[in-house]
């Protein structure tokens, strides 16, 4: 006992664990947990290895400085529950309180720091500022664990710079990540489908660029549709348009038809008058939408068809909804992707972000899909070919 994997003995050694808690909050009611329960694994096999457990962590986009709307308190009292132990919440990152916090904790207890983006430091593009906020967070611990998935591939100072100052290991969640992330782009099972949504074509280029030569079927849903059938020469209404992608779309049907990838776009679409006049919505045929409405969702047809073209799969990725599932009259689309990938006879992964927080707000049991990400622009850019910094960090 005592040891952890990749650190040898931690048993009375502190041990900064860089999680992701970035969870979405209500005033100070925390709206989904589902990060703060994937962390619990690590810190809690920490604790029990004897560990003096001192988690850091952000929350939102905070400007460098102390803002009470972007405070990790709620957090600290969840994570408690989750732990069902007592967490010791500092309230700064590497000031007084944090050294106080710090200092009384005994083996196997667990202190969370306040908002690491609290501090200018931890985002300054530059290597010097970056480096001397990380020589001052590494001044609180012995050893280093990165297990915030959601942040790897950003270069910030406790995801980068403090895993070259301290003895440092992957934790738990992010070796799954990558584990999972290797099977998707290695030699994957086929048929290999992906499944892309959100609102953005300009998100998502890279990984569609990558994919094109990887995959053997794309769906694509979500508000970046719009472009893709604008490209297509039909109208869109008032639906979310990026005009400088049009091009882009154009040249991406071409070179699938080129590479045999099929890529698979909506025959209709849930359109309504306005955005929040739930009463007009109603499908339309995805050549036919009437200019004065704007599409918000695939429609039944189209849910039906990317149900049928998710049935054979082996390997789905899936990452962006196909509608405003928020709103039920817009949601059905997305149900009916997330129910598809209940279903596959092989691994299907929820690529994080918006796709992870459906799949919980429309009622699915996790356990049902392969592996839910927690972290969707790191499953993107893994995705996209890019080596992520927190990732090359730990392996050079």
């Amino acid at each position: 006992m005592g040891e952890y994997a990749g650190l040898g003995e931690v048993s009375g050694k502190r041990v900064l664990v860089r999680s992701d808690l970035n969870v979405p909050l209500d005033g100070t009611t925390i709206t989904d947990d589902g990060r703060i329960r994937a962390s619990v694994p690590t810190i809690k096999a920490l604790a029990d290895a004897g560990a003096r457990v001192v988690v850091t962590a952000h929350l939102g986009r905070p400007k460098g400085a102390p803002d009470p709307a972007y405070s990790l308190a709620p957090v600290a009292s969840r994570l408690s529950e989750l732990l069902g132990q007592e967490v010791a919440f500092a309230t700064d990152t590497v000031g007084d309180s944090a050294k106080a916090v710090v200092g009384a904790l005994e083996d196997g207890q667990v202190a969370l720091l306040e908002n690491v983006r609290f501090n200018a430091g931890e985002t300054s593009k530059n290597d010097a500022e970056r480096g001397a906020f990380a020589d001052q967070l590494a001044a609180l611990a012995d050893a280093f664990v990165s297990d915030g998935f959601g942040v790897v591939h950003r270069k910030q100072a406790s995801v980068y710079d403090v895993a070259q100052r301290l003895p440092h290991a992957m934790g738990a969640l992010v070796k799954t990540e990558v584990d999972v992330l290797r099977r998707l782009t290695v030699d994957p099972e086929r048929p290999y489908v992906v499944v892309l949504g959100g609102s953005k074509v300009s998100d998502k280029l890279g990984v569609i660029d990558n994919l094109l030569g990887k995959a053997d079927r794309l769906l694509i849903g979500g508000g970046m549709v719009f472009t893709f059938l604008k490209a297509q020469g039909h109208e869109v209404g008032n639906s979310l348009l990026e005009e400088d992608q049009v091009q882009t779309c154009l040249d991406y049907l071409a070179r699938a038809q080129e590479t045999g990838v099929d890529i698979v776009l909506p025959t209709d679409v849930v359109v309504a008058d306005s955005f929040g006049d739930e009463a007009s919505a109603r499908p339309v045929p995805a050549d036919a939408i009437p200019a004065d409405t704007l599409g918000l969702d695939i429609g039944p047809d189209s849910a039906a068809a990317f149900a049928a073209a998710l049935a054979d799969a082996r390997t789905v990725f899936w990452n962006g909804p196909m509608g405003v599932f928020e709103v039920p009259a817009f949601a059905a689309g997305t149900r009916a992707v997330a129910e598809a990938l209940t279903r596959i006879d092989g691994l299907s992964v929820v690529g994080g972000g918006d796709s992870a927080a459906a799949v919980r707000t429309l009622g699915f049991d996790e356990a049902t899909f392969g592996h839910i990400s927690t972290g969707g622009g790191a499953s993107l850019e893994y995705l996209e070919g890019k080596d992520l910094p927190g990732i090359t960090v730990l392996e050079g």
